[in-house]
């Protein structure tokens, strides 16, 4: 009896609640249906009227007006340092509406509560501005709800944060809520006297809101639209629809992954298996086809290695000899693109080893760690490889302890494993050397009980801050030269730059993978063996820094001035295309050699591979480059993407050509097409699982039948 008396009392409130929130928006519609009639009979005299009212409304809620101006102001000056958006009254009119519509709930307040509620939100979003404006410092894009998953990390590259991250200039954000405080006690002393709870005031900022909404959604294009749901591009979205509006399509993008079956799970796999029954799948063989089947495979993931450095020489000396070296002597690929996210290494790790691209929203060793995965350990397994990987890293760092396992490995190797001596430590951790030493023994070791393997190192030393400069050993990045009486004359040249100590980071970790090379050749472990070596990604080095190395000035310790006719442009474009990585495949006898120019990405590795050791995953993304060859396209997790013809920025909708070849807009567009499709696909195989799900209705179906 008390039961059902209690579900009556919850089924009554829930309809007064339906009834009260019914009522609220059939006021709200017909205020909209009022206020347009008004405009219509006489829009000069309504645009008068509504002005006066908003100037008086402004001085009787002075509380309220400084709330919404400061919010806005910070998420404007975000948009000015970091995508340089001046003055676009799209993100403005988004941000505005988002304000005023978290402010309007302050009217539903007491007076006395009421600063406190503004305060309080202004410094949630103060807090949003500052994060974002910390994390485009040093990736080059914005936050993440999902990314809170992996906020542990940062304790583990503290340093990094504090010395190349965290910059004055994020601290201006908190000159708001200073002033907001500041402002709130000003009125308190001039007596300010602020009406009670108005449910009037309240509807007329709702109202206010979703005029400016209105306003915005009116200037959207269809394509602005469709990117805006898609989420890939941070940096557009943010331009086009300003950073509260980026945030909230980011909380539900964020939600629906844990809701997968209520959210296009049907629509999802429809999507998936139409896509690879038009996928053209055909390989032909080719003179590297089956070349190193039943070979051991040792893969080095180098950390923040970029191409650049390979061949580069500082006064005659070579910045990274011992990876020169190995390019020049084995499979070279010198126009090799890393297809990373905020997952970093990570997504390294996870495209290399299944040839699908990163999530959407959150990174897939932390967030889609329990998925299905086609991975290359997996593969090489089935073909009777013992797997194993090697990180002096802590196990839970990016959650490899688990993902590893997910993806096939044996065994994993991690900072435990090690001794980790304090005169052995070089920036993050363990030094490359040391890690390299011990690494051999246990090579060893498998070897001797196991046949064939892959084993995967993992490096650490050349990561940000590169800041160990003592421990990196003696590499000058000042320039020396002799003047006319023989004399040598020292430049600064690039001393005390973030790329300057970079260099001498490389140079350390090259010195400590050449010792690696000559430890596994003298313990005769080469033999049979292929060695691949990749960049995992960038180092996110400084684009100034880049201009003062191909335009120094020796005289006047400064760049040359773009009119010089030495001045070499280097861009934004220049900028991104100069992020590619190495890819190098060597074996001691040199078995393959030569260096192939199409480009070429992370997700075409596995492909490639494959087809060397007799091995093909049906879920791949990318294409064996021997067979694709020139007609490859890399497509880019923001939806950017590069041809040996173009590259393509989503953002801008502009591209670069690489030829002389003329670009024609149907070209542009297909690979748009092709680009949007692909990322869209490997989404969903992340998110929804659809290997397994596949796999399992697969399996399903066979049973039915032999039943």
């Amino acid at each position: 009896m008390r039961k059902n008396k209690f579900i009556k009392g919850i089924k009554s409130k829930a309809k007064q609640i339906g009834l009260s929130i019914k009522n609220f928006f059939i006021h709200l519609v017909l205020k909209m249906k009022r206020l347009m009639k008004e405009f219509k009979k006489d829009p000069k005299k309504f645009i008068k009227k509504r002005y006066k009212r908003f100037k008086k409304a402004c001085v009787r809620n002075k509380d309220f007006v400084a709330f919404v101006a400061v919010s806005v102001l910070n998420s404007t000056v975000l948009r000015f340092v970091t995508v340089h958006n001046y003055f676009a009254i799209k993100p403005f009119l988004a941000d505005l509406s988002v304000v005023l519509f978290i402010g309007s709930f302050g009217f539903l307040i007491k007076p006395k509560r009421r600063n406190a509620y503004f305060i309080g939100f202004n410094i949630f979003l103060t807090l949003i501005c500052f994060i974002n404006s910390i994390y485009y410092t040093f990736y080059s894009s914005f936050s993440s709800v999902s990314l809170l998953a992996t906020s542990r990390f940062v304790v583990d590259v503290g340093d990094s944060v504090t010395e190349n991250v965290f910059q004055v200039k994020d601290l201006i954000y908190w000159i708001g809520p200073i002033f907001l405080i500041w402002y709130y006690r000003h009125l308190k002393k001039k007596h300010f006297v602020k009406s009670d709870a108005s449910k009037k005031k309240f509807v007329h900022s709702i109202v206010a809101a979703l005029v400016c909404l209105f306003f915005f959604v009116i200037t959207l294009t269809p394509l602005e639209i469709g990117r805006f749901a898609k989420q890939w591009n941070r940096e557009y979205i943010v331009t086009k629809f300003g950073l509260y509006t980026y945030h909230i399509n980011d909380l539900i993008q964020s939600i629906k992954p844990q809701l997968s079956s209520l959210f296009g799970y049907d629509k999802a796999m429809k999507e998936f298996k139409a896509y690879y029954e038009e996928r053209d799948t055909s390989h032909e063989e080719n003179k590297y086809t089956d070349i190193f089947e039943g070979k051991n495979v040792i893969v080095i993931h180098a950390e923040s290695l970029q191409n650049f450095v390979i061949g580069l020489k500082i006064n005659g000396q070579e910045v990274a000899p011992n990876f020169t070296k190995l390019a020049k002597e084995g499979l070279y690929f010198d126009n090799f693109y890393t297809q990373v996210s905020v997952g970093t290494s990570s997504d390294s790790e996870f495209t290399f080893n299944t040839s699908l691209m990163p999530s959407y929203n959150g990174t897939v060793f932390v967030s889609y760690f329990d998925r299905e995965y086609v991975s290359t350990p997996k593969l090489l397994k089935e073909k009777g490889y013992y797997t194993f990987s090697m990180h002096a890293n802590t196990g839970d760092f990016w959650n490899r302890n688990v993902m590893h396992q997910n993806l096939g490995y044996d065994r994993f190797y991690s900072k435990d494993d090690y001794e980790v001596l304090d005169e052995d430590i070089v920036g993050l951790g363990l030094s490359d050397e040391s890690f390299f030493a011990q690494s051999v023994d246990y090579i060893k070791e498998i070897k001797e009980k196991n046949q064939p393997f892959l084993g995967t190192l993992i490096t650490l030393s050349n990561h940000t801050p590169f800041s160990d400069t003592d421990k990196y050993g003696d590499f000058k990045v000042s320039l020396i030269e002799k003047d006319e009486s023989g004399n040598e004359v020292e430049y600064p040249y690039l001393e005390g730059t973030k790329l300057g100590n970079y260099l001498k980071s490389v140079h350390y970790a090259d010195k400590a993978f050449g010792e690696f090379v000559e430890k596994m050749k003298q313990e005769g472990l080469w033999e049979n063996t292929v060695l691949v070596v990749y960049g995992d990604h960038d180092a996110r080095l400084p684009k100034n820094d880049f201009v003062r190395m191909y335009n120094y000035d020796k005289e006047n310790d400064d760049i040359l001035p773009e009119d010089d006719e030495n001045y070499v442009e280097f861009g934004s474009y220049q900028y991104e295309l100069n992020r590619k990585t190495p890819f190098i495949i060597w074996t001691q006898d040199q078995e393959v050699s030569g260096t192939i120019h199409n480009v070429m990405g992370m997700y075409d590795v596995q492909p490639t591979l494959g087809n060397m050791f007799g091995f093909s995953n049906p879920y791949a993304l990318g294409h064996d480059i021997f067979d694709i060859k020139d007609k490859n396209i890399v497509v880019f997790p923001n939806s950017d993407w590069v041809t040996n013809k173009v590259y393509y920025n989503a953002q801008k909708g502009e591209y670069l050509a690489l030829t002389q070849e003329p670009i024609s807009e149907d070209y542009i567009e297909q690979c748009n097409t092709y680009a949007s499709s692909l990322l869209d696909v490997s989404n969903d195989i992340v998110v929804y699982d659809l290997i397994r799900k596949e796999r399992e209705a697969s399996e399903s179906y066979t049973e039915e039948v032999s039943e």
